[in-house]
């Protein structure tokens, strides 16, 4: 084990030794009740079987044949989730032919980014995460079941899921994928007719086509952004069955990994002597492993916050130093878009998950002495499935990239570490995803354009008034003042400033898509100009340093004039009201900062 990885996690443990024994003794406790439908009264107990036929009602009855939860975020309109429609027979059919029962517990909302962005409905994309986890534990809190499947992929979904499924960490859980939809109009075409479009070169029609011929059927898309990355980073943890991730949707072997996935579900239960809750596999290895793969693949900043829930959800305690040390300590190994302009499909047909597995495993990267859903180590996962003569089985994946412009070696990397930093100084603490811009390093100086409000932006981009070097500043985008919607509409117009020749930078409390990287932007500012985050100060023509090297992130103004400055007053009054927004008012509310998750389901928790 690399000592640099080793040191994150050490440390990880010794903070939160307190709050991950109290998270033990949370799911110990729950699972002491004994077999959790023999806790249920007889009247209960028929309510939750009323609906079920002869034999699984006798089954249920027995108090020793598993009953497996299924939750799925299964709705027509996600092209990635569509695919979910027909796995809960597939799940009971495999359930019951091992004989047991699974049942269909629960739906959680899945909203698209995709759709939503740039539009009303954005400002509720990250609550929609928490408001998931609920979902899970409503569905789960009937107490009838042994184990839970996850049915999950998209942005928000998959950490709702997770922390949803944490909550009941007693119980073992399945996560469960349907696979990218096959490959389309390459990225690098669609980045070019979307460029086009905002220089007013090409009509709605032409990119409307574009955009068609890239989301073109069911299944994930196909960009490494946070869709792709939650598969990723959840089959490193071990929470999926090896190289389950990136199996095309609508196949023999994607079905066969479905009913596979439920039989190992039965198999993990405290009914037999193979007993292995969600709360054991999550560990503080576990998370690390996860964050490692995120790291050396140039995954999607989003998971600077939803694995901070998520790790929090299991009782520890993850900050951005730690990703930042750990992004120095793995090189980045993979080119997917935005990174480059290969798709999720060609990282499989390069090697894929297994020899992503077995480069980090070999070189000291991830920590192999870990529980997962398939036994006590990472071994497993050097493995790829494979249908032989109709039977599913594991067999020896990849031993080199077939695609060094995809999959790289370890020993000669796109970049040495993972592209991943943070910034600090006076205008608060940022992220910033190097991974995919041109240069390794960033650093600009340059005077401030100040919005309030993302859409300001389109009519000073329209009117040439951004043709010059400067940092741009989009605030009050953070959790508590609007709920903290992707900027990913503003990567196009920023584009075609730096494409001019100009330096240009964004600085924002809100944050991008996993799909963005080419504009250098330091994003999550925390604490966020709502909250009295120095950027509510800044005003246009104020020089800001952005700078990945010394790591600073530094607004030039003297103190004595910053205080006599008056804050500027939030007018964010049309993002609280309409498409729903005025129901989540008291969720962000209490909505914590970026650093902590931007999550309203745990307090603040303080560190040493």
């Amino acid at each position: 084990m690399k000592s640099q990885i080793q040191d994150v996690t050490d440390r990880i443990i010794e903070r939160s030794k307190a709050t991950r024994a109290a998270y033990l003794d949370k799911i110990d406790k729950a699972r002491r009740q004994g077999p959790h439908r023999g806790a249920l009264s007889c009247g209960n107990l028929a309510h939750g079987f009323a609906a079920c036929g002869k034999e699984e009602k006798s089954d249920l009855r027995s108090m020793t044949k598993a009953n497996v939860a299924i939750i799925s975020s299964y709705n027509d309109m996600l092209s990635a989730h569509q695919p979910y429609e027909t796995y809960p027979q597939l799940i009971k059919d495999a359930v019951k032919e091992v004989g047991s029962v699974a049942q269909f517990a629960g739906g959680v909302p899945a909203m698209c980014d995709g759709v939503t962005q740039g539009n009303a409905g954005m400002d509720l994309s990250l609550m929609s995460r928490d408001v998931i986890a609920m979902s899970t534990a409503v569905a789960l809190s009937h107490n009838m079941f042994d184990a839970s499947m996850a049915l999950g992929i998209c942005d928000k979904i998959v950490p709702g899921l997770l922390l949803g499924s944490l909550a009941f960490g007693h119980l073992p859980t399945v996560f469960v994928p349907a696979g990218p939809m096959p490959s389309g109009l390459p990225n690098k075409e669609k980045a070019r007719v979307r460029q086009a479009f905002a220089e007013g070169k090409v009509g709605r029609e032409e990119l409307l086509e574009a955009e068609s011929q890239s989301y073109h059927s069911a299944g994930t898309c196909t960009f490494y952004g946070t869709a792709n990355s939650n598969q990723l980073v959840v089959e490193m943890m071990g929470l999926h069955l090896p190289g389950s991730s990136f199996v095309n949707p609508g196949t023999p072997l994607r079905d066969a990994l479905t009913k596979a996935a439920a039989v190992q579900a039965t198999r993990l239960t405290d009914l037999g002597d193979n007993y292995t809750p969600i709360g054991h596999v999550v560990d503080a290895k576990a998370v690390v492993n996860g964050l490692v793969g995120l790291l050396a693949t140039g995954g999607s900043t989003n998971h600077t916050m939803h694995l901070i829930a998520v790790a929090r959800a299991a009782g520890y305690i993850v900050n951005w130093d730690d990703f930042s040390d750990l992004s120095d300590a793995v090189p980045l190994l993979t080119r997917i878009y935005p990174n480059g302009h290969a798709d999720i499909n060609h990282f499989v047909a390069a090697g894929g998950m297994s020899l992503l597995f077995k480069q980090l495993l070999d070189n000291g990267c991830l920590h192999n002495d870990v529980k997962t859903i398939c036994g006590d180590s990472l071994e497993q996962y050097r493995l790829e499935p494979k249908l032989i003569d109709g039977q599913l089985e594991w067999r020896d994946g990849a031993s080199e990239s077939a695609d060094l412009e995809v999959l790289a070696t370890y020993n000669k990397p796109f970049k040495p570490n993972g592209g991943l930093s943070v910034l600090k100084g006076n205008l608060g603490r940022a992220v910033i995803k190097t991974s995919a811009l041109r240069s390794p390093e960033c650093h600009i100086k340059a005077p401030a354009v100040v919005f309030e409000d993302q859409f300001e932006l389109d009519d000073a981009f329209k009117s040439g008034a951004l043709d010059k070097d400067c940092v741009v500043v989009v605030r009050f985008q953070g959790p508590s003042a609007i709920g903290m919607p992707e900027l990913h509409r503003l990567t196009p117009p920023l584009g075609v400033i730096q494409d001019r020749g100009y330096k240009v930078a964004l600085v924002t409390d809100g944050r991008m898509s996993g799909a963005s990287g080419k504009v250098p932007a330091a994003i999550h500012v925390t604490p966020e100009a709502y909250k009295g985050g120095l950027l509510n100060k800044v005003q246009n023509g104020d020089i800001i340093e952005l700078n990945t090297e010394t790591g600073e992130l530094v607004l030039h103004v003297s103190d004595d004039e910053l205080a006599s400055r008056e804050a500027v007053k939030a007018e964010i009054a049309n993002h609280q009201i309409g498409m729903g927004r005025e129901l989540f008012g008291g969720m962000r509310a209490s909505l914590t900062g970026a650093e902590e998750g931007a999550c309203a389901l745990f307090e603040v928790q303080e560190q040493d």
